[in-house]
């Protein structure tokens, strides 16, 4: 395992890090054939995730077009990942005439969804979680897809097990985690019917330095914030190696579709996190409510036996969020809301 860096000190040596390809995916991006579209990539892992192909692709010394595909309402986003060598798709994922204009490849990635304001809009969550994949699924029939899911399909279970793993019953709580089980239901029907190799990837919150749990608790310890511990543990991984798993994730699609949990080893305590921070930046943490007992955790232990432990440690997480925010480090202003116990986000 190569060692991890101590502390990251800008966006651009975020940026850099997230995109930097293991040997792991350099070997998968060797064996794969075809080309690899990355539908959703102007999200949060998005962009990332196509420079890290579009990265361990060159370093294995393989002919291949990554392709990026987004409205792209950020216009630099677009810019940045063409001058990355990145072939970039404006897409409206709604409309199926455009989705029917998209290149078929061998391989998709596919990150669209729609979490937040789904209280306010839930036709339009609903609209992007499950129409949307009917129309990808059928489109790409004839290619291996690994459609992001998230954890929150399955039910609170309690905090003093290991949390939930594949082979336990689903269990949505609020509209948004319904239609996520939704979109999982929709690939899983087209996967049945044309023989679609697939996996639903039940992602647990990624962290970048930007944002993530660990972020907002750091961002609340160290502003004087209250932390509320109703919701009180939870899972993490860094997003390059929810990145790196996505890609290799790849060669483990299967009909029916394979379900991998993703996310750390650990199950973390939002009142030891916030205490760490406390201690780290000498100042005061203010927690409100308990713990309930219960939460939404999961056991990501199929996926480390099938692709290994995640490179960074949750110990170099820590260390790196309380650096970036010592350091006045930019924040996406999207909070993971990971307190809400009710679904309604």
């Amino acid at each position: 395992m190569k060692k991890v860096a101590t502390a990251i000190e800008s966006v651009e040596q975020l940026e850099d890090r997230l995109a930097t390809p293991s040997a792991q995916d350099r070997d998968t991006i060797r064996r794969l054939t075809g080309n690899i579209v990355i539908l959703g990539a102007a999200g949060k892992m998005g962009p990332s995730l196509a420079r890290r192909v579009k990265r361990a692709s060159d370093l294995a010394g393989v002919e291949r077009r990554v392709i990026a595909v987004s409205r792209f309402s950020d216009p630099s986003v677009m810019t940045s990942l063409e001058e990355a060598g990145i072939a970039v798709r404006r897409c409206d994922l709604l409309s199926p005439e455009e989705i029917r204009q998209l290149p078929v490849c061998e391989n998709v990635l596919f990150l669209s969804g729609r979490k937040f304001g789904s209280s306010d809009r839930p036709d339009l969550t609903w609209a992007a979680n499950t129409v949307v994949p009917s129309h990808v699924a059928f489109h790409y029939r004839d290619s291996r897809i690994v459609a992001f899911s998230t954890g929150n399909v399955y039910p609170l279970v309690k905090t003093s097990g290991r949390g939930s793993v594949e082979t336990d019953a689903v269990g949505p709580v609020g509209e948004y985690a319904q239609s996520c089980l939704g979109r999982e239901r929709v690939f899983e029907y087209y996967a049945r019917e044309y023989g679609t190799r697939c996996l639903l990837f039940r992602l647990n919150y990624a962290v970048d330095l930007r944002y993530g749990v660990l972020v907002d608790i750091a961002r609340r310890v160290y502003d004087g914030e209250p932390i509320n511990l109703a919701m009180g543990w939870f899972n993490v991984i860094w997003q390059g190696d929810a990145n790196s798993y996505a890609l290799r994730c790849l060669e483990l699609c299967r009909c029916p579709p394979r379900i991998l949990n993703v996310t750390g080893p650990e199950k973390i305590s939002v009142r030891g996190v916030a205490e760490f921070f406390s201690r780290r930046f000498g100042r005061e943490t203010i927690l409100e409510g308990e713990e309930s007992g219960q939460a939404l955790v999961s056991d990501a232990s199929l996926c480390h036996s099938l692709l290994g432990p995640p490179e960074v440690p949750l110990a170099t997480l820590l260390e790196w969020v309380a650096h970036w925010v010592e350091i006045g480090g930019p924040a996406l202003d999207k909070p993971t809301k990971f307190e809400v116990a009710d679904g309604r986000f």
